[in-house]
């Protein structure tokens, strides 16, 4: 015999289950009270996900394309420069527990912001490094943070990050997402022949 469940039962039932999915790691279904989002470019999209994955308080990573002038643009068409749009990666995050501060200084340490047009091994205007600001606290805190590191970097190179206003966000192809957990010796093997963690030790030190 079935059992029959009012609404309101499978209503409890279904928030019950959402609390244990997101107790189980940052991605995944989650109910928070208000979320924000913030937009990175630093070259390869699948490099610039894990340091935001393994945050307290990222929801979600999407790998994607911005900043260009094409709608709904393909991988091939930006890896071609076709379209002026940067691979990025969008951020959704609950601001209760991490601050957009925070993102900044995870995004300045994952990134070499003083080759225009490249990163790494990567070159083309679509690797090249922006913050894409939704708000203009966002530009204001961006901003400062650059202010800061121009002050304080350890490296004598100029650096030229943008820092520009978010345009549409178009999320890649499936495959793209979580590249890293998709494809984890191919992902390793890419990252260190391109040399980013490397530079990346010389322009910041341990990372």
């Amino acid at each position: 015999m079935k059992r029959k469940y009012s609404i309101p039962l499978l209503f409890c039932i279904y928030v019950a289950f959402i609390g244990t999915v997101n107790g189980a790691g940052n991605k995944g279904l989650h109910i928070a009270s208000a979320t924000e989002i913030a937009t990175f470019a630093g070259g390869c999209f699948w490099c610039m996900e894990p340091p935001y994955d393994k945050l307290d308080g990222i929801l979600e990573t999407t790998s994607g394309y911005t900043g260009g002038s094409k709608k709904n643009p393909s991988y091939k068409e930006v890896s071609a420069g076709l379209t002026r749009h940067a691979e990025a990666v969008q951020v959704i995050f609950d601001p209760e527990r991490i601050n957009y501060e925070k993102l900044l200084e995870v995004y300045w340490r994952n990134i070499d912001p003083t080759t225009p047009d490249r990163q790494f091994c990567d070159k083309g205007n679509h690797y090249r490094t922006a913050i894409f600001y939704h708000t203009d606290k966002q530009r204001q805190l961006a901003e400062e943070s650059l202010s800061q590191l121009e002050n304080n970097k350890p490296f004598p190179q100029p650096i030229v990050t943008e820092i520009v206003a978010a345009t549409e966000f178009y999320p890649a192809e499936e495959y793209h997402q979580d590249y890293y957990q998709k494809n984890p010796l191919r992902y390793k093997f890419y990252r260190y022949s391109c040399g980013r963690d490397k530079r990346l030790q010389e322009l910041w030190g341990e990372n």
